[in-house]
């Protein structure tokens, strides 16, 4: 019996021994915890006023709510979270820090509209005065172009229109998709293939006095290839004789009635539209006057967004600024002085365009005084 008693006390000994050894460590490990703790970093002005405002919508979670960027710093052993982002906001409006969130920006421009094929074309002719058409009608709010020549109908029609379509600037519906290519008009194959994508396609064909054009021509070529022979050289077979030599491409252009019939082939000269290339330096507002009419557009670019550059040699748009008006002019290529040619070859030349001229005059309705 004594025994069971001795037993009993020593018992109770070790389990309040191990009690009080298992509270101490706790303590000892509290204040550990407690002494090493680090302390809360202070706040910016910003977030301070965002921490108050946040104890002020919601006492019971104030004491634990920071803004984002500084909850973000806080150790875990602290417990802190970041504030809703309402009262984040609101505080750095209310101390005139910054303005409020701005809504999203709208959709990029290039966004709007949808691509779509052409419903109008520059064909021809090459060193007619296409670009700066092209330029001209580009500042129509009513017109989108194509910036680049595609030659789609004479060198990748066989990559599909749908390429085609994709190359093409975004338009609404209420505006007109275009591009320039201007070999289009000497392409055999080009009245066809235009014809098959839309049989309602305008066409736009800009028309210069030939020989002037082959001297222009020639006179590219020869910036780009300073040994290529001489124009009078290329122009002729026989000059003694006076066979002009037509497989040159500077002269094929120029011989503007024979293109025309295949075009007039596939579509009625209603939906064609010559402009003059002489016309378009001297009163560049008439022959814009004429094309917006031939698209069916507000007449909106006229004599006052044109300025004549005397240096180049041909008028420019005047660009609007906020600060007022600043000249827009073509490329430095465009204005080249043309090389000189014998006066006697460009007479020989003259002579041998003449009847292709009349017969052009006579099927389009229209004198362009070449001679």
């Amino acid at each position: 019996m004594a025994l069971s008693r001795r037993r009993r006390r020593r018992c109770r000994a070790l389990v309040l021994g191990a009690l009080l050894s298992l509270a101490g460590t706790y303590l000892c490990y509290s204040l550990l915890l407690f002494c090493c703790a680090p302390e809360p970093e202070p706040l910016a002005s910003g977030e301070a006023a965002a921490a108050a405002a946040a104890r002020a919508a919601s006492p019971r979670t104030a004491a634990r709510c920071l803004p984002a960027a500084a909850a973000a710093r806080k150790k875990l052993l602290q417990k802190w979270r970041a504030c809703p982002a309402a009262a984040s906001s609101t505080a750095t409006a209310g101390n005139g820090s910054s303005s409020p969130p701005s809504p999203p920006p709208p959709p990029a421009s290039r966004s709007v509209g949808t691509k779509r094929l052409p419903h109008a074309l520059i064909v021809g002719v090459k060193k007619g005065g296409t670009r700066a058409v092209l330029e001209f009608i580009r500042g129509h709010p009513a017109v989108r172009a194509l910036g680049t020549e595609p030659h789609f109908f004479d060198r990748h029609y066989e990559r599909g229109l749908e390429w085609y379509r994709r190359l093409m600037p975004r338009t609404l519906e209420t505006q007109i998709t275009m591009e320039k290519t201007p070999s289009y008009f000497v392409t055999r194959e080009a009245p066809r293939r235009i014809f098959n994508m839309s049989r309602e396609t305008k066409l736009i064909v800009v028309v210069r006095n030939p020989v002037t054009r082959a001297i222009s021509d020639y006179t590219q070529t020869l910036s780009k290839k300073p040994d290529i022979p001489t124009f009078e050289g290329l122009s002729f077979r026989n000059r003694s004789l006076g066979l002009v030599d037509t497989s040159w491409s500077a002269i094929r252009i120029g011989l503007y009635a024979l293109h025309l019939e295949s075009w007039l082939q596939y579509f009625p000269l209603s939906q064609m539209h010559f402009v003059s290339g002489e016309r378009l330096i001297t009163d560049p507002a008439g022959e814009m006057g004429k094309i917006q009419d031939f698209l069916g557009i507000q007449r909106l670019i006229s004599e006052k967004h044109f300025y004549f550059n005397k240096t180049k040699g041909f008028p420019c748009l005047k660009k609007a600024t906020p600060g007022g008006t600043l000249p827009r002019c073509l490329g430095k290529s465009k204005g080249r002085t043309h090389v000189q040619i014998d006066p006697e070859v460009i007479e020989q030349l003259q002579d041998f365009y003449h009847p292709y001229n009349v017969k052009f005059y006579e099927t389009v309705g229209q004198d362009f005084r070449w001679e």
